[in-house]
Order: C-alpha cells, then sequence, then structure tokens
C-alpha cells in the first residue's frame, strides 16, 4: 500500500480548503485578497471558507511566535513525568498549569504518564525548578529530564 493511500481528506474539507490551509500556514499574515488571487476565487469567499474553518475547529486563531533564546530562554528541556497513581494526572496537571516555564504537557502511553517541554533561562533555572516546583508536585513519584542541544526543525503536519 502506498504512504498517499493512508491519508484521507476529512470529510468537511475539499480541495480549496486544503488549498487555503497551505497559504495560511505558510504565512499567517498574507492578505486574504493574496490567497483568493492564489485561489482563484473572491476575497469574500476566502473570508467565508477561513471563518468556516475555525468554526470547525480545524484552525484555530494565529499567534506570533517568541524565540524563547531571544528573550533569554537559552535552555530547552523535556521532562518524562511518573505518577504515583494514574489518578493522580489530573491533579498534577492542574499545578503544572501553574510553572510559567512549561510550555507544553502531554498525557502519553508508555514509559511515563506526562511528557513536558520546559524552557528556562538556564541549566540552574532548570535544577532549581525541578528541585523546588516539579519534585514538590503532590502525585509525582520522580522524574527523568532530557535537555535539548539543539532543535533541527519544527513543523506543522502537511496539508495534503
Amino acid at each position: 500500500m502506498e504512504r498517499s493511500e493512508y491519508i484521507e481528506r476529512p470529510p468537511d474539507i475539499d480541495e480549496l480548503d486544503e488549498k487555503i490551509l497551505k497559504l495560511i500556514t505558510k504565512n499567517a499574515r498574507i492578505p486574504f485578497l493574496e490567497v483568493a488571487r492564489e485561489c482563484g476565487v473572491s476575497g469574500a469567499a476566502i473570508h467565508q471558507r477561513v471563518q468556516r474553518l475555525l468554526n470547525i475547529g480545524v484552525v484555530s486563531g494565529s499567534e506570533f511566535i517568541v524565540d524563547p533564546e531571544k528573550i533569554g530562554y537559552n535552555t530547552c528541556a523535556y521532562m518524562g513525568i511518573y505518577l504515583e497513581k494514574a489518578k493522580y494526572h489530573i491533579q498534577v496537571v492542574k499545578a503544572l498549569r501553574k510553572i510559567p516555564e512549561i510550555v507544553e504537557c502531554h498525557y502519553t502511553t508508555g514509559q511515563y504518564a506526562i511528557f513536558i517541554k520546559i524552557q528556562t533561562k538556564t541549566n540552574k533555572h532548570l535544577k532549581d525548578l525541578i528541585d523546588n516546583e516539579l519534585q514538590q508536585i503532590d502525585g509525582v513519584l520522580r522524574t527523568e529530564t532530557f535537555m535539548s542541544l539543539e532543535m533541527d526543525f519544527k513543523r506543522q503536519v502537511p496539508i495534503k
């Protein structure tokens, strides 16, 4: 079976939607009139399509991406969190939300119950966060930390 055979278009998405998604995910600030020209439809049609994509949850908002290193957050780490019991998941995540340096949190299968991404200013900042906050959360059994040396790429899922 070819790889492309696994990729099916969701029922709410047609070819025009896919073309719009390709354009706006490359540049969230692209003017709708430019998208309309690329797609061969009116600006009003693009506006309606994007609004529909927002309403059905295919896309959500737009944002400026801050480069953590440019504002002094030079340490990126990932942490696997072991819980004392699975039932502690909700209370642990609630506590993790209160720590602004945690930028991602995933409830996972496998070795860890929770997997997080942390951005800190220095390694010492990270160590302090681990010792004085993360490992003090009720329900956390232990943690395992992985330092990111460099990010090679980050991308969105492909629009086929």
